[in-house]
């Protein structure tokens, strides 16, 4: 038959060696261009002090070794885990697509006879289960995850690579506010000999009104705040003087926004790896995609709600220290001096307000990912997008 031709393949000794040369060579040089890239951009950070940025880079690169292991695990192991065989009624449990394999589309039946005369030759090759069994994931089912994988370690380092260029677009702005300290506008209208009410400065007037005064209206407050103005002047100012007068001396030349930027650095060393604990979620919401759970489309909200959480949180620290100002002072002296705190945060712990957003940029990366797996492998109105509206409202969400 037509097909039986088309899926002939030959072996590694009956191709040319032309063929496997230049296949050798293009990955080979591929290969020393990324390492001799990712060596250059180490040298440039190094060169300009930027240890944070040059460890994350060393994370990144950590990261494409464990990738690099798992496809050579795969690789080496996938006629092994083609040979395990379980019972027919097991392989038809929790499954994300219908059992019977029926396609609705017709572009989705082109794409799965591709796809079967692809493989055909992997598939006979394997070793067959014995009558009632069938082999745990095939040989087509490996190379879909290894592609899957592959994915989601490039996509999750590009973006939080995009996630770092936007806050360091965001804390530039803040430059000429730092400017403006070296001013004698500035130094006049902020006069450590000053006196002035609590009331009517601009921090305090800013975060607090009647509403903050109300528990219940407090945290609606705080969440609305958010969309509007996350870091206002009043707020950078007042955290800036506060900061100088904890750590060094007051009316110090301090360069308040580089701090930061250079903060913003250390962090993003931390969110741009993958952790065992990001990994295991991968694998629980693999695990949990089953055909009518619409379980992916809840993983979806989660990023939303822990950035939202973490956004109003943050306001919430902001307008608490406003409040104990004006409930502490009647007169302030210069700005006015807030206290920051490990007490403002969840369970007095900082560091958590980091590893959620480290969890929230994982699950994005994850929901495009899947996604753009599913387009790839499957095709857009694969059965995987059985709802259709509700694959393109997930990968809005991420």
């Amino acid at each position: 038959m037509a097909v039986s031709s088309e899926t002939h393949e030959r072996e590694l000794d009956q191709t040319p060696t032309w063929a496997v040369a230049g296949v050798c060579a293009v990955i080979i040089i591929i290969s020393i261009v990324l390492e001799k890239f990712l060596h250059k951009v180490g040298m440039w950070l190094t060169d300009r002090h930027k240890k944070a940025l040059f460890d994350a880079l060393e994370k990144v690169k950590a990261e494409l070794m464990v990738l690099g292991f798992i496809s050579l695990l795969l690789t080496f192991g996938q006629s092994y885990i083609a040979r395990i065989c379980i019972p027919q009624k097991v392989a038809d449990t929790m499954l994300p697509c219908r059992a019977d394999g029926v396609l609705d589309d017709s572009s989705s039946r082109r794409r799965l006879l591709w796809l079967e005369r692809r493989y055909l030759a992997a598939a006979s090759a394997a070793p067959s289960c014995k009558e009632g069994y069938e082999p745990l994931i095939s040989v087509n089912g490996l190379h879909q995850l290894h592609i899957l994988i592959f994915f989601l370690a490039v996509f999750h380092v590009i973006y939080s690579a995009v996630t770092m260029t936007l806050g360091r677009l965001k804390i530039r702005g803040w430059k000429h506010w730092e400017q403006e300290t070296s001013s004698h506008d500035y130094e006049f209208s902020n006069d450590p000999s000053r006196f002035r009410l609590t009331h009517e400065t601009s921090f305090v007037r800013a975060h607090t009104s009647f509403w903050t005064r109300l528990p219940v209206f407090f945290y609606i407050g705080c969440f609305f705040r958010q969309f509007f103005r996350s870091v206002s002047k009043s707020d950078y100012m007042t955290v800036r003087n506060g900061f100088i007068i904890l750590h060094l001396a007051p009316g110090s030349k301090f360069n308040f926004q580089k701090y930061i930027k250079r903060s913003l650095e250390d962090d993003f060393k931390r969110v741009v790896g993958v952790s065992p604990v990001l990994w295991a979620s991968f694998v629980v919401f693999l695990l949990l995609n089953v055909r009518g759970w619409q379980v992916l489309f809840w993983a979806s909200v989660i990023p939303v709600i822990i950035i939202l959480a973490v956004g109003t949180k943050l306001q919430a620290i902001l307008t608490k220290m406003a409040l104990e100002i004006s409930e502490r002072h009647a007169v302030v002296q210069g700005i006015p001096l807030v206290q920051g705190s490990d007490k403002y945060f969840w369970f007095g712990r900082p560091q958590l307000v980091l590893h959620l957003i480290h969890f929230a940029l994982f699950q994005n990366a994850f929901q495009i990912t899947y996604f753009l797996w599913i387009w790839y492998s499957f095709g857009l109105t694969s059965c995987f997008h059985a709802n259709f509206k509700l694959a393109i409202v997930k990968a809005a969400l991420g």
